[in-house]
């Protein structure tokens, strides 16, 4: 393994990664030391997934759900966007504002999801609107707190710089902030996107008819552990593929980074 290349050893050891973890589950299902009920097998999960794709759980087929999902989280997550990223932006460039804003980011960015969604269900009833709000709120933190430390690092000299050539403050913002700022916005975005996903089943378990945090809540309920990893595994890949889409709109907007 050692004259594989860089890329390829990496693939090599993901592989054998999951292979592992697929055989540790085979093993522990196969000779009895997990219970059916609790831990069904692979076999058992991917008749799981088939059922639900082609005949739908509860009213609605596996792609609804994923579609459902998926919508809550990346309207949510770009509003989160639109808003935390100018706002990261002012209170890292600007004392005053850093100041205003940071007591109010902090107070909000430890309290408990389900504490919080309680009291927007209150404000908001038990629509969309709440769930909305739950996840851009989980959002917002992240994504604030990363780009005020990116600002924070830019080197001082750069701006001066910028502003003694006569470049406006807009200049400044798309020429220096982004471009310096950008690769560390970005990783705080996936880090912000990941934790918005463990957010997803507190802000459907309330009023829910649809989505895969819902479909896993109900399915808990009814012990078909079989619909519950499955729905956890999907969970998990379209989680991935979002991150990977994330990385190759960073790579695509911010070639010099690669």
């Amino acid at each position: 393994m050692s004259q594989l290349s860089p890329r390829s050893r990496a693939l090599v050891l993901s592989t054998l990664s999951v292979a592992l973890l697929i055989g540790g589950w085979i093993f522990v299902t196969e000779t009895g030391i997990a219970n059916d009920l609790f831990l069904p097998g692979p076999v058992a999960v991917g008749k799981a997934f088939v059922e639900v794709a082609t005949e739908g759980y509860q009213g609605s087929t596996l792609l609804e759900h994923v579609g459902t999902s998926l919508y809550r989280i990346l309207v949510a997550f770009g509003f989160a966007v639109v808003v935390g990223i100018p706002l990261g932006i002012a209170m890292g460039a600007s004392l005053d504002a850093h100041a205003f804003f940071s007591p109010l980011v902090e107070f909000y960015r430890p309290l408990p999801p389900l504490g919080l969604y309680t009291l927007l269900v209150m404000w908001l009833g038990i629509g969309e609107e709440s769930k909305f709000a739950l996840l851009f709120l989980a959002a917002l933190p992240g994504i604030v707190i990363t780009t005020i430390q990116a600002v924070k690092s830019i080197d001082p000299v750069y701006v001066r710089a910028a502003k003694v050539l006569g470049a406006s403050w807009r200049t400044v913002l798309w020429e220096v902030y982004l471009p310096a700022a950008g690769p560390t916005i970005l990783a705080g975005m996936r880090i912000s996107l990941g934790f918005t996903y463990t957010v997803l089943v507190a802000a459907e378990i309330v009023a829910a008819t649809a989505g895969i945090g819902w479909m896993i809540w109900d399915a808990a309920k009814f012990l078909l552990s079989d619909v519950v990893i499955m729905g956890l595994i999907v969970l998990g890949l379209t989680g991935m593929a979002l991150d990977l889409a994330m990385r190759g709109l960073g790579r695509l907007l911010m070639p010099w980074t690669r």
